[in-house]
């Protein structure tokens, strides 16, 4: 399959999880499940779909670097094994590895709770013509910080900046970070894995049975889920703040992975393809130094 018809069946995909304005958004209206009419026995297509996806991708990436013009920011959010790394992992598998960068975001450090919550994820910015990753992100500081609020305690923030307000606030802050972001050639595109409560505990008993995953196993994780409402309440609220036509979210449905993979590999060949890129314009100067190369090398041994 030809690139140009991978973005055109991309776009069309992509298309139906984008959430580019959040006024009226809410969870509950989608579907972990949801595989878009297509059964396991359809999981060969899937894989089909995903390696051309990967191939697209591909063939985008080396036109974002020679151009050298734009950045992409990619945020992959979500519960607990909702499939985050394996995306990552799949999706991104055919990229240049010199055009690309993941990071992960653990508890803040001492050095980076000195300085405002966006300071460490700015210094992992990419550069024009890189793909960075940020597998969780600053959206963490309206996600577990909100579902607990210890964790603004210890934030060295003055007292009198934390009132009810700052999540609204943080909002604000955000938007306005990401609309930076846009004006300055950094195309933010940004994933919410949406797993369902029964599938997170299939996984987590998975990784508890198979000697292979229990390296995957963190006991940190158990507690968290007893905070499900409060976590999913708090997605739906940023998403709904923060879904805009520059930075748009994509609504993943997570509980089928081979599924999961193919949109967010039409999300990101989406915001790819319509970035203008193109390879850059030689001018005639150049074209006489290729010229001139060329007839030396025809005339060496």
């Amino acid at each position: 399959m030809t690139t140009k018809r991978v973005i055109k069946e991309a776009r069309g995909l992509a298309k139906s999880y984008r959430v580019t304005n959040g006024a009226r958004f809410r969870l509950k209206d989608w579907d972990p499940g949801d595989t878009m009419g297509f059964q396991s026995e359809d999981k060969p297509r899937a894989k089909e779909a995903l390696q051309n996806g990967v191939l697209a991708l591909a063939d985008l990436q080396d036109l974002l670097y020679a151009q050298d013009k734009w950045a992409v920011l990619v945020i992959f959010q979500a519960m607990d094994a909702a499939g985050k790394d394996g995306a990552i992992k799949h999706v991104m598998s055919g990229v240049n590895p010199q055009g690309c960068q993941v990071f992960s975001f653990k508890a803040p450090s001492a050095e980076e709770l000195d300085h405002d919550y966006l300071w460490r994820y700015m210094k992992c910015l990419p550069n024009r013509g890189h793909i960075g990753i940020f597998n969780r992100s600053y959206y963490e500081e309206v996600l577990v910080v909100r579902v607990h609020p210890a964790i603004l305690e210890k934030q060295k923030i003055p007292p009198s900046l934390t009132s009810k307000r700052i999540w609204e606030e943080r909002f604000q802050d955000i938007r306005s970070f990401e609309r930076y972001l846009s004006r300055n050639g950094v195309a933010v595109v940004k994933f919410f894995l949406n797993v369902s409560k029964e599938e997170q505990k299939r996984r987590f008993l998975e990784r508890v049975d198979t000697p292979e995953k229990n390296w995957k196993f963190s006991a940190s994780d158990m507690p968290e889920r007893e905070f499900w409402d409060d976590y999913q309440e708090a997605f739906e609220d940023l998403i709904r703040n923060t879904a805009t036509k520059e930075s748009p979210w994509y609504i993943v449905p997570a509980d089928t992975k081979w599924f999961s993979r193919v949109v967010v590999a039409a999300g990101i060949i989406d915001k790819l393809s319509n970035l203008g890129l193109a390879y850059p314009r030689i001018d005639n100067a150049k074209l006489a130094e290729i010229a001139k190369a060329k007839k030396a090398l025809m005339g060496s041994k």
